[in-house]
């Protein structure tokens, strides 16, 4: 027999799935065990066996795939895959993430109508009106016995440093941690919850053990200083794409990863005494959806999307002479690679401007092979991101130089190593530029910030003052990655059309593009010469 004095909650809840629902790679259409359709096995076994259970999504949902780019592409007027398989679930809630913004107002208004539950985002508010945008600031759920669950939902207020301006025009992104304590206060003050649960989608700023700064504190991520906020009983994180379960000044924290390979589950225990229900234990888990088959169900509705995504995929769009694949990432920032001289090309074309900067986003891009496919460019060039040309000054450039060369240190050998800060918490290799139209020298023996000593255009040293035309990324071009010396610089152009469809533009004007590497960078490690 049941104690009906004792009652255990579960929750359950994904962040950062970007986009995936299928179990594959798109890639390589490998297997992968992760994606939708296995959480949605998890959830229906957890479900069965558990009487309360609350399903959330913390954000960044809908960005991210081949799947979810041919969607916005073809099929906008369909329902949203993501928002499908989520209503299948049948969630409870969910929080805007960064990457909702992504496609524009449209696509988002479009899956925040489609979907069977509500939006929760207290600090994205709606400046004519002055009240959240999308949805309400908190769900409350009452559970079979009683029991009062306060949910109240947050995102990053940092939003408007890498989106492009049409994609927020008329919303206002409130402080997150100022909003989050304000509501607290209230639903406290006024819905007397028995569990106040903070889903956030950000990250931590600080070393949840040591409480030490990891990262430079603008506020992108208020994890740690929400965990101060009295009255939170569970803190659900996002958005740094990190594992974690702890406890800070007893504020139970989770953080499940990204793209659908593992899902947080929290277990409150309470228990009934003479004045009301009591959190007897916080425990929290992450749960690897490794050995989970995926739901046949979800499997089916997304097939012809998918179909239809794959048929796109294997287009052929171009030819490579030469040598254009990526063994070595790490070898592919340190020296010119052809890869990211032909992203370098396409950006200057398309832009006209004679300087361009570019990343290799992530450790998954291979580059191209002889015969090149859509499924190429989708999986080398992963993110949304439109085009803007800058005008900067000589001492802008010098800046983001020596920001990206910070990316480097030495090991105990005096060989070059990525700095571990790129690599952990969260891998940020999309944080290390690299420049084409000018030569320069990063030598890792020099303090970081003093770490450029050549820096040339067309022959000659580059003037501090000095105006040069400059083609980036709209993420990076608004300050993104914390390259505040882009922010607010007069914008020359903007190319409104996605980086992978120029690429595809690219190819089919030239057909075939030889692999080629200019090397106009250098990194090197010497002591002797401070030049």
């Amino acid at each position: 027999m049941k104690n009906s004095n004792v009652v255990e909650l579960k929750i359950l809840y994904t962040s950062d799935i970007h986009g995936h629902i299928m179990p594959i790679h798109y890639g390589t259409n490998e297997q992968a065990a992760s994606g939708l359709s296995r959480y949605a096995t998890a959830v229906k076994q957890i479900r069965s066996k558990t009487d309360n259970v609350i399903v959330l999504d913390n954000g960044d949902l809908i960005q991210g795939t081949p799947l979810m780019t041919h969607f916005v592409k073809q099929y906008a007027n369909e329902i949203n895959p993501l928002i499908q398989a989520m209503n299948m679930i049948n969630i409870d809630a969910g929080v805007i993430g960064n990457h909702e913004f992504n496609f524009g107002k449209q696509i988002l208004q479009s899956a925040i109508n489609q979907s069977n539950y509500p939006w929760i985002a207290a600090n994205v508010i709606d400046t004519k009106i002055n009240k959240p945008k999308y949805g309400p600031p908190y769900v409350i759920k009452r559970l079979k016995n009683g029991i009062k669950v306060a949910i109240i939902g947050v995102t990053t207020h940092y939003i408007p440093n890498w989106e492009s301006p049409d994609h927020i025009a008329g919303i206002h992104f409130s402080d997150a941690f100022t909003t989050l304590k304000s509501w607290v206060t209230y639903v406290r003050e006024n819905e007397h919850p028995d569990l106040v649960v903070a889903a956030y989608h950000g990250g931590f700023e600080r070393d949840i053990e040591t409480g030490e700064a990891t990262e430079v504190l603008t506020g992108e991520n208020q994890g740690y200083a929400m965990c101060q906020i009295e009255g939170i009983d569970v803190l659900l994180t996002g958005h740094q794409h990190r594992q974690l379960t702890e406890t800070v000044n007893n504020v139970l924290v989770v953080q499940p990863g990204s793209n659908g390979t593992a899902y947080g589950e929290v277990g409150i225990m309470f228990g009934k005494s003479g004045d009301g229900w009591k959190i007897r234990q916080k425990k929290a888990f992450i749960q690897s959806l490794h050995n989970i088959p995926p739901d046949p169900d979800i499997l089916k509705t997304t097939a012809d999307i998918e179909k239809s995504t794959q048929q796109w995929l294997d287009q052929p769009v171009g030819y490579i002479k030469g040598d254009m694949t990526i063994d070595d990432p790490f070898f592919a920032r340190l020296t010119k690679h052809p890869f990211i001289e032909f992203i370098q090309n396409v950006q200057i074309e398309a832009s006209g401007a004679d300087i361009s900067v570019t990343s290799l986003f992530d450790n998954n891009s291979k580059g191209f092979p002889s015969t090149v496919t859509v499924r190429d460019i989708v999986s080398n060039y992963i993110y949304p991101n439109t085009l803007v040309v800058l005008k900067l000054k000589g001492q802008d450039i010098k800046a983001a130089l020596e920001k990206s060369a910070a990316y480097f240190t030495l090991d105990d050998q005096d060989a070059i190593i990525v700095n571990p800060a790129y690599e952990h918490p969260k891998p940020q290799h999309y944080n290390y530029d690299m420049w084409e139209g000018i030569t320069y020298t990063i030598n890792v023996a020099r303090p970081v910030g003093d770490r450029i000593k050549t820096l040339n255009y067309r022959g000659k040293p580059i003037l501090e003052h000095e105006h040069f035309n400059v083609v980036l990324n709209n993420y990076r071009a608004s300050g993104g990655g914390d390259y505040d010396m882009f922010q607010y610089k007069p914008i020359v152009k903007e190319i409104q059309k996605e980086a992978a469809a120029l690429i595809r533009e690219y190819f089919e004007k030239y057909t075939t593009v030889e692999a080629t590497k200019t090397e106009n960078f250098k990194v090197i490690v010497n002591k002797g010469n401070p030049s």
